[in-house]
C-alpha cells in the first residue's frame, strides 16, 4: 500500500485528478443512452438555448436607449412586451436548467454509489478496508458525504465549462468586429495571467481540502464512537477523558480549516480583483473604436445604442472569462473530493485484482477463498484440516503461532483456551481467510456462511430491520419488507 500512502501525500489539481476523474467518468456514464448521458445532452443543449436568450436580452438595453432618444412611443410599446415575453422565457429556461442540474446530480450520485457498494461489498473488502487500510481513512465519509458533495459540486460546474470556450469564440469574433484585434488580446492577456495564478493557488486549496475533510470523518467518528459506547463510558466515569480527547481531533480539525480558509482567501482575492478588473477592461475595449472616430456620424442617441450593445458583448466575454477563473474554487472543491474517492476506488480494485491479496474473493456459495484449499478427502465429517499452518498479524513479522497441525471434525466441541493475546481469536481469523498465513495449507470441503460453516463473531452484530430480519440475517436472497 505504500503506492497510495504516496499517492496521499501528493495530491493536486494534475494528471493524477485527471486519471482519477475519468475513472469516475466510466461509472457516471454508463451506457450513452443512460439517463444520466441523457440529462447532460439536455443540459447542454437547454444551456446553448439559454445564451442565445441571454444575448437577445443584453440587446434590449441598446433598443431602448435608441427609442428613448428618438421618443418612439410606438416602438417603445413592442419593445417592452419584447422583452418581457424574453425575460419569462429566461426564468423558465434558468428553472429549468436548476432542477436539470439537480436531477444530475442524484443520477450521478445512485450510479457511483451503487457501483462503490458493490466493490465494498464484495466477499469482506469492507473489513480490510476499514481494519488493515489506514491510508483509506474514513471510508463511511467517502462514500456518504464526499461522494454526495463532488456530484453535487461538478453537476453545477459541468455545463459551463464545456460551453465556455464555444461562448467565448462567438463573442470574440464580435469584440473583433467591434475594436479589432487588440480587444480580444487584451482579454487573452487577463486571462492568462490570472489563470496562471489561480492554477498555482488551487493546488494547495486541492490538497487542504483533502487534509480537512479526512478529519472531519475523524471527528463525526468520534462522537459516533461515543453515542454507540455511552453505557461503558459512564460506568468508568470515562467523561472528562473523552472530552480531551474529542477537544483535540477538535482543534487538528479548526487547524485546517483555518489553513482552507487562509488558501482559499488568497484565491477568493484573486477571483474578485478579475471581476473587478473586468469592468474596467470593457471601457478601454470600448474606447478604442470611440476614440478612433469610427462613430463621429452618427447622432447622439444612435451612438448610445451603439456603446451599450458593444459594452453588452465585451462585458459577456469578460464575463465568460471572469467566470472561468470563478469555477476554479468550485473545481478546486471537486477535486480535493475526486481524488478521496478516485482512491477509495482505486484500492478496493487494487484489492480485488491483486494476484496475492490479504482477502480473497469469496462472492457466492459456488465459490471458495483460494486461500482456503479445496481438499481432495472426502471425509464428510471434518470441518477443517490445517497443516503446518504459521500466522502472524497482518503487516506484521512477528509470529503468533508456528508449524500448527490440527483437523476440526464436525459435532465435535473444542474449547481454545491461552493467556489473553496468545492468538485464539486470530487462529479462527486465520482459518476463516480473513487474515493470510505465512506457511502451510488450510482445506476446507465446505462452503462458509449460512450454508455450510458459519463463525460467530465476538461481538454480536445487529443490522437494522426488524426482529425477524435479525433472525434471518445470513439467509442470502431472503429479504423482508
Amino acid at each position: 500500500m505504500d503506492h497510495i500512502q504516496n499517492n496521499t501525500q501528493k495530491l493536486k489539481f494534475d494528471l493524477l485528478f485527471v486519471k482519477r476523474f475519468l475513472k469516475l467518468f466510466t461509472f457516471m456514464f454508463p451506457s450513452f443512452l443512460s439517463l444520466p448521458t441523457l440529462l447532460c445532452i439536455f443540459l447542454l443543449l437547454l444551456s446553448m438555448l439559454e445564451q442565445f436568450i441571454i444575448y437577445k436580452l443584453g440587446l434590449i438595453p441598446s433598443q431602448y436607449y435608441e427609442i428613448l432618444g428618438n421618443k418612439d412611443a410606438v416602438s417603445f410599446k413592442s419593445i417592452t412586451i419584447r422583452a418581457l415575453l424574453i425575460i419569462v422565457t429566461e426564468a423558465f429556461i434558468s428553472s429549468t436548467l436548476r432542477y436539470t442540474v439537480s436531477m444530475l446530480h442524484i443520477q450521478w450520485r445512485e450510479h457511483l454509489t451503487l457501483t462503490l457498494h458493490k466493490e465494498y461489498f464484495k466477499d469482506v473488502l469492507y473489513y480490510y478496508v476499514n481494519m488493515f487500510c489506514r491510508d483509506i481513512d474514513n471510508p463511511d465519509q467517502r462514500i456518504a458525504e464526499d461522494l454526495n458533495n463532488m456530484c453535487d459540486t461538478f453537476s453545477q460546474i459541468f455545463a459551463p465549462i464545456i460551453l465556455a470556450p464555444f461562448i467565448i469564440v462567438y463573442y470574440v469574433h464580435q469584440t473583433i468586429v467591434i475594436s479589432g484585434y487588440i480587444g480580444p488580446l487584451v482579454v487573452f492577456g487577463f486571462f492568462i495571467v490570472f489563470s496562471f495564478i489561480n492554477r498555482f493557488i488551487m493546488s494547495r486549496v486541492v490538497y487542504n481540502v483533502y487534509k480537512k475533510e479526512k478529519l472531519e470523518g475523524d471527528f463525526r467518528f468520534k462522537h459516533m464512537q461515543i453515542r454507540v459506547n455511552s453505557e461503558p463510558m459512564a460506568f468508568y466515569q470515562s467523561g472528562s477523558t473523552e472530552c480531551l480527547k474529542s477537544n483535540n481531533i477538535l482543534f487538528d480539525l479548526l487547524r485546517s480549516q483555518y489553513r482552507v480558509a487562509q488558501k482559499n482567501y488568497l484565491l477568493n482575492f484573486f477571483v474578485k480583483m478579475s471581476d473587478y478588473i473586468g469592468v474596467i477592461l470593457n471601457y478601454i475595449i470600448l474606447a478604442i473604436p470611440i476614440f478612433a472616430g469610427l462613430y463621429n456620424d452618427l447622432s447622439a442617441a444612435e451612438l448610445s445604442s451603439v456603446i451599450s450593445k458593444n459594452a453588452f458583448i465585451i462585458i459577456y466575454l469578460i464575463n465568460n472569462f471572469t467566470r472561468l477563473i470563478d469555477l476554479s474554487v468550485n473545481a478546486a472543491t471537486t477535486a480535493g473530493l475526486a481524488h478521496r474517492v478516485g482512491l477509495l476506488f482505486e484500492t478496493l480494485l487494487q484489492l480485488k485484482n491483486s494476484e496475492k491479496p490479504l482477502i480473497t474473493t469469496y462472492a457466492n456459495s459456488t465459490e471458495r477463498r483460494s486461500s482456503l484449499l479445496e481438499d481432495s478427502f472426502s471425509c464428510s465429517n471434518v470441518a477443517f484440516k490445517v497443516q503446518n499452518v504459521s500466522y502472524s498479524i497482518p503487516r506484521s513479522n512477528v509470529m503468533l503461532c508456528k508449524n500448527l497441525t490440527f483437523q476440526l471434525q464436525i459435532g465435535t466441541n473444542v474449547l481454545l483456551t491461552g493467556e489473553s493475546g496468545c492468538g485464539k481469536s486470530s487462529l479462527l481469523r486465520v482459518i476463516s481467510g480473513l487474515w493470510p498465513h505465512a506457511s502451510g495449507t488450510i482445506s476446507c470441503p465446505h462452503f462458509l456462511g449460512s450454508d455450510g460453516i458459519m463463525f460467530l463473531p465476538q461481538k454480536p452484530y445487529l443490522t437494522n430491520g426488524s426482529l425477524l430480519q435479525q433472525i434471518l440475517l445470513q439467509l442470502k436472497g431472503y429479504f423482508i419488507i
